[in-house]
């Protein structure tokens, strides 16, 4: 493998977008040929390499002007006309209808192709036709990458044969910045303002302890179509004071860093790189036991973090009185979590990736 083209929707940043970047900074620096392919471009993307190519794959509007049929064809043609003249020895293609869209296109050509899941497949490939689609056509994929077992589960066995279950490397950035001091009396979440991310449920546990710890805050970073409907939540639990969305940031590691709880409350999640980032940075962490498992396979509960049932606000606020009213505790939790930066180091992780599309 000498060229390899990365696919996936746009560098808007989040979890996938981020590991794909990470791939891509990792295979450069390996001294393959990359290329990113993404449909559009869109506002506060992650920045690129300017030594790696980027191309973007959706026609022009003036040529969507037909039926879905018609323009499946049109995204269809273009797409393979790239794969013709860049040629690459692999296509790895992230996330949904782009993974099914891999496969078509590359039919008949000599490129292998990698796809991965991931979240949770029903979510993924959300709707009956999808799921058919999917569990259908990954069987002419050469690889399909998972997060978890869950997620493999989810696939036939002819699929099954041919998938990894490979983690997300760390980002670097999370890397070495593990805060030995006191900390902030400060509990953070980060993610998109979004109903998969339920911040709502988080506002909602810690308005039940609030009274009893009044010197703490909250601080939920991340942007999304949510923000004014977790605001009146804010508004109506009388907390505007205590709890605060600055948006999204660029150096959220060091914002978080010092903070003495780090909540996820996903309803899902594939592996969580906001869990596995703050675990990194040596911090208490508190997740959701979300399908398909990710969190469960970084977590383990009581040792390294805690695992609390979706949608739960009770459990999560007696998390948050278990860590806040034990510092010895809150310790023990944070000094197992920082392990997992040897365990999925980037240059060990990407290795695995590597490793893996080499085998194709």
């Amino acid at each position: 493998m000498k060229r390899i083209a990365l696919f996936i929707n746009s560098l808007q940043k989040g979890g996938s977008e981020r590991v794909m970047l990470n791939l891509a900074e990792y295979f450069h620096g390996q001294g393959y040929d990359v290329i990113i392919i993404t449909q559009y471009k869109r506002e506060k993307e992650y920045d690129l390499l300017p030594e790696i190519r980027r191309i973007y794959s959706e026609p022009d509007e003036s040529q969507l002007q037909g039926g879905r049929i018609h323009n499946f064809c049109v995204r269809f043609t273009e797409l393979r006309e790239i794969w013709k003249a860049y040629k690459p020895d692999v296509v790895l293609s992230f996330l949904g209808k782009n993974n099914l869209m891999a496969i078509v296109t590359t039919a008949f050509l000599p490129a292998k192709v990698a796809v991965s899941v991931r979240g949770e497949p029903t979510m993924e490939y959300a709707g009956r036709l999808l799921r058919l689609l999917a569990k259908f056509l990954f069987r002419f994929a050469d690889r399909v990458i998972l997060q978890t077992k869950q997620a493999q589960n989810f696939f036939p066995k002819a699929v099954q044969k041919k998938s990894r279950i490979l983690p997300n490397p760390i980002n670097p950035q999370f890397l070495n910045k593990r805060y030995l001091g006191v900390r902030e009396d400060v509990i953070v979440a980060a993610g998109r303002l979004d109903e998969n991310k339920n911040h709502a449920m988080l506002i909602h546990a810690f308005a039940k302890i609030a009274a009893e710890y009044p010197t703490t805050e909250l601080i939920i970073y991340g942007e999304g179509e949510l923000r004014s409907k977790l605001e009146n939540l804010v508004e109506e639990k009388g907390l505007s004071d205590r709890i605060s969305l600055p948006g999204s940031v660029t150096d959220v590691a060091d914002r978080i860093r010092k903070a003495r709880i780090f909540a996820c409350t996903s309803n899902t999640e594939g592996m969580p790189n906001s869990v596995i980032e703050a675990m990194a940075l040596g911090l208490p962490v508190i997740s959701t036991d979300c399908p398909c498992g990710g969190a469960a396979e970084l977590i383990e509960d009581g040792v390294n973090g805690i695992l609390v049932p979706v949608g739960d606000a009770y459990a999560l606020s007696d998390a948050f009185r278990r860590i806040l009213a034990d510092e010895e505790y809150a310790h023990k939790l944070a000094e197992n979590a920082s392990k997992i930066a040897e365990r999925l180091a980037p240059e060990k992780v990407c290795k695995e990736w590597e490793t893996c599309l080499e085998e194709m």
